[in-house]
């Protein structure tokens, strides 16, 4: 399988999130940066192939679609994804596990919920920090997750980690939607701001997150970036 068909031969999900079916689905995003690490990990293209819903998280992956195929793509962002599974559960009185983070995350996240959506019930476990989870490790992940049946898993381990655990576990999980949703734990628990609405609006969070976090975003954006716009002209071109 070619690593280039994500954005020409995509299921890039372009509809309102209402549409989303109640049953088991795996969500991924997709943006410039987990494109470019799909071009050389083979494992991970294939994830983001046979996810249920591939959302266009990021406004370079929207042009490249209109460039490459036509197709008007609207961007929807993981944490477009969070709040609308979140006013759904808050309105049908759900629950939700959050998988991934520091406990000092997850407390946050979960005070917050208890404040902006007490319908809501809400459980979390912050995993080791380790490049790879034992089969042990996934073992305590999954007992813990199924032992508290919820609606809805978000993940935030970041990509392609996230993306990886979650369709190899996928099949063993007693949840219906699974979000891998990344940095949006630390937006919600307000330990990394997000760009505003305004910048956002523009299509230069990139450019916001890269001057908050230069040191840990200055590959990403200033190597990435370019990397980017090469494999989409290329694409375009071959």
């Amino acid at each position: 399988m070619s690593n280039t068909f994500l954005i020409a031969k995509s299921k890039l999900f372009n509809q309102d999130l209402q549409s989303l079916p109640d049953h088991k689905l795996l969500i991924s995003t997709l943006n410039a940066y987990c494109y470019n690490i799909a071009q050389k990990d083979s494992e991970y293209s294939e994830v983001l192939y046979k996810s249920d819903v591939l959302l266009p998280d990021g406004i370079s992956v929207v042009i490249a679609s209109y460039f490459l195929t036509g197709e008007k793509l609207k961007k929807i962002a993981g944490e477009d994804l969070f709040f609308y599974e979140m006013n759904r559960l808050s309105k049908n009185g759900g629950s939700c596990f959050f998988l991934g983070s520091t406990e000092n995350t997850l407390k946050c996240i979960s005070d917050r919920i208890k404040s902006d959506y007490p319908n809501v019930k809400v459980q979390t476990f912050s995993p080791p920090y380790k490049a790879e989870f034992s089969t042990e490790d996934s073992k305590i992940m999954v007992d813990k997750i199924n032992s508290f049946k919820p609606d809805i898993l978000f993940i935030g381990m970041t990509a392609p980690k996230q993306e990886k655990w979650a369709a190899k576990y996928l099949p063993e999980l007693n949840v219906k939607h699974v979000c891998c949703i990344g940095a949006v734990f630390d937006f919600y628990a307000g330990t990394i701001k997000r760009a505003p609405k305004l910048v956002i609006a523009f299509g230069m969070e990139w450019f916001y997150r890269l001057i908050k976090e230069p040191h840990r975003m200055w590959r990403r954006y200033l190597l990435g970036n370019p990397e980017f716009l090469w494999f989409v002209i290329k694409e375009k071109i071959f």
